[in-house]
This record gives structure tokens, sequence and C-alpha cells, in this order.
């Protein structure tokens, strides 16, 4: 009798847990489906494992691709991708930023020295996040069963800080460029206050620092282990913390200003500077044919052409590579905090984590097209290293 009522007493006393935890449930039937690729192994006689590998993979993948249903099996084929890609993708973005680092710290590109301070401070945030994010973190996670070589190092909560430093550092040096280049189209009287090396180097400075400030308090949100059981969790997160309205406020929050407000910000400052180009560019053809100079191009238009399809190109580059992985953090943190929102499968985030890390090479290819000073100096460092080879076969 006594131990009827102690179970009813701790079925009344878990009855809230199971509603709060009934959305998580529901949740992660998705997770469960996404785990059971890489939980995935084959047991011989003697119940020795198979470890999971990119063969592995693609045999399960055929054995059991008919009976899976559709987000099932996009999600498996965008794993086996990332066998691939992100390896492909860290060989390419590291010296890619490196390079594109070096031609524009020497200034010679055309830009002026703020528009290389802005894209040099970009460069170099995106090559942390490739460093940080893509080969500390999603190429183990992707090769190495269970990451149990991640359990010996206790130094997550730090890493958290890093990657999350560097990859706000990222997004925001791309608000501060974007804002840079309104004050400078549409703010003549602010242009010679704000546009200029020293207001940059503040700028930047102080991006740096606010985004550091921002992401301490992972270090005190997180443990120092490694969580070993999914590659979408990076830490294992304080208990007290885990289930806390408090954690999910403080995530919704995070990831709602990054990249949410970011955005918002480019957005807003893009069409600012549309509507001032439309406005003033009919009035200065109006001039240029009043005064009968036919045939001959208007200088100042054709340096705002240069400086708007390279503002467009990377504000552009960035809203459509980051828009997919924002839209599902947000719609995550909703559904922690409670609140009814739109159902997205599993493989939208890792199509999303895919694109974002693209985000961080593209800058190179844009410079590249839009700009012939930028493509003569990459020319020159591609060729500088066979040249003592070609001489020596020369002579």
């Amino acid at each position: 009798m006594y131990w009827n009522l102690a179970m009813m007493d701790w079925n009344n006393t878990t009855l809230d847990w199971n509603r709060r935890t009934n959305d998580w449930n529901v949740t992660t039937t998705d997770w469960n489906g996404l785990t059971m690729l890489q939980n995935e192994r084959k047991v011989d006689g003697n119940g020795k494992t198979l470890g999971r590998g990119f063969i592995e993979m693609l045999n399960f993948l055929s054995a059991t691709f008919d009976r899976k249903p559709l987000k099932i099996r996009i999600l498996k084929v965008l794993r086996i991708m990332q066998f691939i890609y992100y390896p492909i993708l860290a060989i390419v973005a590291v010296p890619a930023n490196v390079i594109t680092i070096v031609i524009l710290s020497k200034e010679k590109c055309g830009l002026s020295r703020c528009v290389s301070h802005y894209l040099v401070a970009m460069a170099i945030a995106d090559l942390m996040v490739i460093i940080i994010d893509l080969i500390l973190r999603r190429i183990p996670f992707a090769y190495v069963e269970e990451h149990h070589f991640l359990e010996g190092i206790p130094a997550c909560n730090i890493h958290a800080v890093l990657l999350f430093a560097a990859t706000d550092c990222s997004v925001w040096f791309t608000v501060t460029f974007t804002f840079d280049r309104f004050v400078a189209i549409c703010c003549p009287n602010l242009r010679s206050k704000y546009c200029n090396v020293k207001t940059a180097a503040v700028v930047l400075a102080t991006v740096t620092g606010l985004s550091c400030l921002k992401n301490i308090f992972w270090y005190f949100l997180f443990t120092h282990r490694y969580y070993n059981r999914s590659r979408h969790w990076l830490c294992w997160v304080k208990n007290v913390l885990k289930f806390s309205p408090v954690w999910a406020a403080i995530e919704f929050c995070h990831y709602t200003l990054t990249p949410g407000v970011a955005f918002i910000l480019i957005l807003l400052f893009n069409v600012l500077t549309v509507r001032h180009i439309s406005v003033t560019s009919r009035s200065r053809r109006r001039l240029h044919h009043q005064n009968n100079r036919k045939g001959t191009k208007d200088p100042v238009m054709k340096s705002r052409k240069n400086s708007i399809i390279l503002l467009f190109l990377i504000s552009g580059n960035f809203i459509l590579l980051w828009s997919v992985s924002m839209v599902y953090s947000i719609n995550w943190k909703m559904k922690l905090l409670g609140y009814g929102s739109l159902y997205l499968p599993l493989f939208v985030m890792e199509l999303g984590y895919m694109l974002q890390m693209l985000s961080c090479c593209t800058n190179t290819v844009i410079y590249v097209s839009t700009h012939s000073k930028f493509r003569e100096h990459l020319k020159k460092i591609v060729h500088y290293p066979f040249t003592p080879i070609v001489k020596c076969i020369k002579h």
C-alpha cells in the first residue's frame, strides 16, 4: 500500500515533466532517424563491431533506401556528400582566404583603404570560421565514429566561445561593410568623417570586442566535455540549465541576433542604398545630357557602379547562403520555448550547415569576378611558385 502511494506521488510529480518533454519527444522523431545512420553497425558472429565509414554508409543507404521516408533519404544523401564536401571545402577555403588577405592588404586593387580594411577583416573572420568550425568541428564529427577521441580534450566550452565569436565577427563585419557603403553613397555629409581608415579600425575592433564579450557566457553554460552522441550539438550542457527556459531564451536571443538582426540591417541598408541610387542616377543622367557630353561616360557613375556591384554581391551572397540555417535555428529555438511553429525536417539543418560553410570562401570568387586588378595580383601569386621552375627548365 505504501509502495502504491509512493508511486502515485512519483507519477504526480513527474506529470509536469512529461508534459514539458512531450514536445521535445515529438521534435526528436527526426533525430532518431538522423542518428540511425551514424549508430548503424554491422556485427559479426563474435559480436565485433565494424566501424562507420564512407563505404559502410553507401552500403547501408543502398540496402535500405527504398524502405525509408523521403526526408530520411535526403538526409542520408547529404550525410554521404559531407564526407567529400567538407574536406574539399577546407582545402579550397583556407588558401583562398589567405590569398585574399595578402592581396587586399597591399591596397593595390583600386579600392579605397577603408573598403580594403573591411574586406581584409571579413576574410580573416571567414578563415577563423573555416579553421574553428569546419576543420575542428564538422570534419571530425563527420569522419570519426562517436568522436571518442574528443573525450580526452577538456576544452569544449573554450572551443564554443571561439567558434561563436568568430561566427559573430564574420556576420557583423559584413553588416559594418554594408553600413559603410551606405554612408559613402547616401550620406555625403558624413562620408569624410565616417568612411576613413581610423573609423574602420575602431568599428572593427569594437565589433570584435563585443563578439568576444557576448559569447563568454557559453563558457559557463557549457561543460568542458564534447557531446559525443550527435554531431549537431557541440558540448554537454550543464544539467541545471538543460531544460530551463532561461537556457532556451538565451539560445533564442543568440540565434536571433546572429544572423537574424544582421539580415534585417543588411536588407534595410541595401534598400535605402538602391532607393538613393535610383534617384541620383536619373538626375545625373539628365545633367549629363544637358551638358551635351554624348559619347562620354560619367566617371562618378562608373566608380559608383563598381562599388554597388561589389556591395550587392557580398550582401546577396551572405543572405542567400545563411538564410536556410537562420530559419531552421530560429524555428528550433521557438519550439524549445513552447511556441507552435513550422515543422522542418533535419535535412534542412544539414543543408543549412553546408551552405553556411560555403559562404566563408565565396567572397574570393566575387573579388575575382568583379575586379580586374585583383585578378592580376592573383595571377602573379599563382604563377610565382612556378617561376623558378620555369627558369630552370629554360636554362
